[in-house]
C-alpha cells in the first residue's frame, strides 16, 4: 500500500487511521468545546465542506472514508456499518468527546450507523439530503435523480465533484451497490441522539417525502428544509446550513 497523500484540504492537521487494510484520513481545524464529525457523500471527499467547517463554531474533524478522497482503497469496499466502526475507532484513538455527526447522502447513512451502533460517541445528529429512498433502491433510479440534480449545480461544484468522483478509483460500482443495498431507514427508530435531518428544497435525489419521513421515524428529530439548494445542501452555499445547525444545536 503506497502511502496516503495528507495535503490539507481545510487547512488543518492531517493524519491517516489504519485498520486491516482500511484507511480514513482525517483533517482537524478549529478550536472550542463543540466537536463535528464530517461524513462525505458516494464519491466525494472532506474537500467538499471547506466552506462548511469555516463556518462552524468549534473542532471540525472531516474525514475521507477508505477508497474516497485521498484515502488509498481498501481491499474490499466497506459497510456502511464498517465505515461506522473505522470512524468510531478513529474517534477514540483521539480521545475526542461525543461528536455532533454531519452526514451528507451517503454519509448520513454512516452517520446513522455510528449513532447507532456507539451511541456514546455521539452528542447530535445531522443527516443533510439523507439516503438511500426507500422507494427508489435501484442503481439507475439513483444515478437519474443525481444527473438531474448535477444539472442544476454551481460549475464550481461539478468540477470539485468530478474530480473527487475521478478519486474514488475503480472500484466505485461496488461502492455504490453497497450504498444503495444499506437500509438506513431499519435504524432511524433506534437513534436515541437529537437528531436535524436538512434537505435541499429542490433536491431530486431526496424527495420531501422521504425525507420527512425520515425525520418522523427518528424520536427525537426535526426536519429543516434550505430553499433553493439541491442535493450538494451544505457543499454550493454552508451559510444556511450552518446557521441551521447552530440553531439546532443551541436547542439541544
Amino acid at each position: 500500500m503506497s502511502e496516503p497523500d495528507l495535503t490539507p484540504a481545510l487547512g488543518g492537521t492531517v493524519t491517516a487511521f489504519t485498520v486491516g487494510s482500511a484507511t480514513l484520513i482525517a483533517e482537524r481545524v478549529g478550536s472550542g468545546s463543540e466537536v463535528f464529525l464530517l461524513l462525505h457523500g458516494l464519491g466525494m471527499g472532506r474537500s467538499v465542506f471547506v466552506e462548511l467547517a469555516r463556518r462552524l463554531d468549534g473542532i471540525v474533524v472531516a474525514v475521507d472514508l477508505p477508497g474516497f478522497g485521498a484515502a488509498p482503497e481498501p481491499d474490499v469496499p466497506l459497510t456502511m456499518p464498517e465505515h461506522a466502526d473505522l470512524v468510531a475507532a478513529h474517534l477514540a484513538t483521539e480521545g475526542l468527546p461525543a461528536v455532533t455527526v454531519v452526514g451528507h447522502s451517503m454519509g448520513s447513512q454512516v452517520a446513522a450507523e455510528l449513532a447507532v451502533r456507539h451511541p456514546d460517541r455521539v452528542r447530535a445528529v445531522v443527516l443533510a439530503a439523507p439516503t438511500v429512498d426507500a422507494g427508489a433502491r435501484r442503481v439507475a433510479r439513483q444515478a437519474l435523480r443525481f444527473l438531474h440534480d448535477t444539472a442544476s449545480i454551481d460549475p464550481r461544484v461539478v468540477v470539485r465533484g468530478v474530480r473527487e468522483y475521478l478519486r474514488a478509483g475503480p472500484q466505485l460500482v461496488r461502492k455504490i451497490r453497497a450504498t444503495v443495498a444499506h437500509r438506513p431507514e431499519d435504524l432511524y427508530p433506534r437513534i436515541a441522539a437529537p437528531t436535524l435531518v436538512l434537505r435541499g428544497s429542490r433536491d431530486p435525489v431526496c424527495p420531501a417525502v422521504w425525507t420527512r419521513a425520515v425525520a418522523e421515524a427518528i424520536p427525537r428529530a426535526e426536519f429543516a428544509e434550505i430553499p433553493g439548494c439541491g442535493h450538494e445542501t451544505m457543499i454550493r452555499d454552508a451559510a444556511p446550513a450552518a446557521a441551521r445547525i447552530a440553531d439546532f444545536l443551541s436547542r439541544t
